[in-house]
């Protein structure tokens, strides 16, 4: 479109008849002077630009706050449903508020300091850490572009769109200890976490000055387009670090503990595909083709999770279940979330495929072999998935895609930067260190304080009655 307006603008600059309309003219009848008609011109072409300009914010605006409902809507319904069906129907509305508290608490939080800790600059020592309080209270977050982290779209809506991101990442974290911790403890274990364990690994990989940072110059750029380490491995690797502390649920594992509704469980996990549209193709923070591209490898990799996952439990337990299905699904989502803005479908499919076979044997065999109670499979699945996935990224990333690291710079292992390997091992590793100190400190701190366990007569009353005194259920009475 810009070419034919180009052509039409020099072909109008060439013949008298077809020259700009009367407003030009000084004098009705007189013709223009030559500099009349090119500042005219000029005063067209800017214009234009200017409308082009509008109509692209207009409508990458539109597309992020699409995104971030669809990544709300990953949050509740769908982890809500998710998790809910997967616990005993005792505990169906203490898992969902679980969820359903941190779009509560964590956008208070965000607001207050969570968003400027997480993506504010500071020039200080730890400015490659964490970040300041420059935008605290959202100061300086305002309506109009950022020009460093998006150029097109109001910063606001940058805001509220990492919100949802900061939402869903300490949610996934209560899968492993289901159906076992106090409100209470949760809501400060969580507000903890989010300050000491998120907002840094998130400046890290996405804020100004951080150390991970691809896109911004940092020392180890780790290629992490959607959060692969900064929400599926902290999350992952601090659920395995709970339900370690926590100790196992009663009865576990002699007493069978099947999921409640699978029904509900397999709605959630549907919500989440979609939704993870929104997590992955959003994070190209434009309506563009690498978004195209991120909402393909996205689909593709879940798919193939789905079948490689179903057939490993087909040939193991020579039946295909609907939970392994979905559990593949989710599986291969979290695989491709690091590589979703950097890989060709076809890479997306391997991704996806490896991912889905590797949760499958660390929820199938190392969580059997080492005994422990993820009790919704939160490490097995996001912590390693979240791994396997940022190292899979730097293996199957290409410029062609995204030349995040330069034009004409190779970007991934096959493409011939062997070196990316190294800086996506030392984003894992920062991630896993992180999460395990993080979390081992603030879970002593909140245990010794207000404590974290329910007692054993209100785990086995079930915690929907003795944390917050209702039913999911109401039997029929009998008349």
């Amino acid at each position: 479109m810009l070419l034919c307006t180009a052509a039409t603008v020099s072909a109008s600059a060439q013949t008298p008849t077809a020259g700009p309309g009367p407003e030009l003219h000084g004098v009705s009848g007189t013709a223009p002077t030559s500099d009349a008609r090119i500042a005219a011109l000029e005063k067209a072409n800017a214009d234009l630009q200017t409308s082009v300009a509008a109509a692209q914010s207009a409508g990458d605006n539109g597309w992020m706050l699409v995104s971030a409902a669809l990544v709300l809507m990953m949050s509740a319904p769908g982890l809500t449903l998710f998790y809910g069906g997967l616990v005993r129907k005792k505990n169906i509305l203490s898992t969902m508020m679980q969820t359903f508290a941190m779009m509560g608490v964590i956008t208070v939080l965000w607001a207050l300091i969570g968003y400027s800790l997480a993506f504010g600059e500071n020039t200080g020592h730890f400015g490659f850490f964490i970040g300041s309080f420059q935008n605290a209270l959202l100061h300086g977050v305002g309506l109009v572009p950022d020009k460093v982290y998006v150029t097109t779209i109001p910063l606001q809506t940058f805001m509220v769109y990492q919100l949802m991101f900061a939402i869903i990442t300490p949610a996934l974290i209560t899968g492993a200890f289901a159906e076992r911790m106090k409100f209470s403890g949760m809501l400060v274990f969580m507000i903890l976490w989010a300050i000491l364990v998120y907002s840094p690994m998130a400046h890290m990989v996405w804020g100004k000055g951080g150390l991970l940072n691809a896109a911004l110059g940092g020392k180890f750029p780790t290629l992490d387009f959607a959060g692969g380490t900064v929400v599926h491995v902290t999350s992952g690797v601090s659920a395995l670090v709970t339900c370690l502390y926590m100790g196992k649920r009663r009865g576990y594992p002699k007493e069978a503990m099947p999921p409640h509704s699978l029904v509900l469980s397999f709605i959630g996990a549907a919500l989440l595909w979609v939704g993870w549209f929104g997590f992955n193709a959003g994070s190209a923070l434009n309506a563009s083709s690498l978004a195209t591209s991120a909402f393909v490898a996205t689909h593709f990799a879940a798919a193939a999770a789905a079948c490689t996952w179903t057939a490993a439990e087909w040939i193991k337990t020579g039946k295909p279940t609907a939970l392994g299905a979905i559990s593949g699904a989710v599986a291969g989502l979290v695989g491709i979330t690091p590589a979703a803005g950097f890989v060709t479908p076809i890479s997306a499919l391997w991704i996806g495929a490896i991912t889905g076979v590797f949760c499958f044997f660390m929820v199938f065999i190392v969580k059997q072999k080492f005994g422990y109670d993820d009790s919704l499979d939160a490490f097995g699945v996001h912590g390693a998935g979240g791994t396997i996935g940022a190292i899979l990224t730097g293996i199957f990333a290409t410029s062609v895609i995204n030349p995040i690291l330069g034009a004409g710079k190779a970007t991934g292992v096959i493409e011939g930067n062997g070196h990316q390997l190294l800086n996506q091992a030392v984003g894992v590793a920062i991630a896993w260190g992180l999460a395990i100190v993080g979390t081992t400190i603030i879970l002593v701190v909140v245990d010794k304080t207000i404590g974290l366990r329910v007692s054993a007569e209100d785990e086995d009353t079930g915690l929907d009655l003795s944390q917050h005194g209702e039913e999911g259920y109401h039997a029929e009475p009998s008349y």
